[in-house]
């Protein structure tokens, strides 16, 4: 599985808006959001007017990288969502968020998903008396 491995506030600062990666320190005066807000690299500063594409596509990639899923897995979220009844996009925030990477850092067992999904990793949490390890 193919993971993000560089500066994860880099992405922040790239959308504009705080997503909590890092978990505390996002929530801290150290923020690189909070420090510099505006996106990273020589063009960083200068903010151009999005299109409607471009404002769609922002959102969608901002969904990507708060829940920490890749795009084949987005995807497969997205033709889930597309076969049920209802809204699609309640029903793929429905999916992500019953997720157990998900479900661990929202009840505020560890700092953040990225956490929470080592702790899975390395196996520390029992689902149904059993030990899971696939976030």
């Amino acid at each position: 599985m193919a993971r993000y491995t560089e500066s994860v506030c880099k992405i922040c600062r790239n959308e504009g808006k705080k997503l909590f990666l890092k978990g505390n320190r996002c929530s801290s005066a150290k923020c690189s959001v909070a420090k510099r807000p505006y996106g990273s690299g020589q063009h960083g500063q200068s903010r151009k007017k999005m299109s409607e594409y471009a404002i769609h596509l922002r959102e969608k990639q901002k969904v990507r990288h708060i829940y920490l899923v890749s795009e084949k897995q987005f995807a497969r979220y997205y033709n889930l969502a597309m076969r049920k009844k209802g809204v699609t996009g309640t029903i793929i925030l429905q999916s992500l968020e019953s997720r157990l990477d998900s479900v661990i850092a929202t009840a505020g067992f560890t700092a953040g998903r990225k956490q929470s999904r080592q702790l899975i990793r390395h196996r520390h949490f029992l689902v149904n008396g059993r030990i899971v390890d696939i976030p």
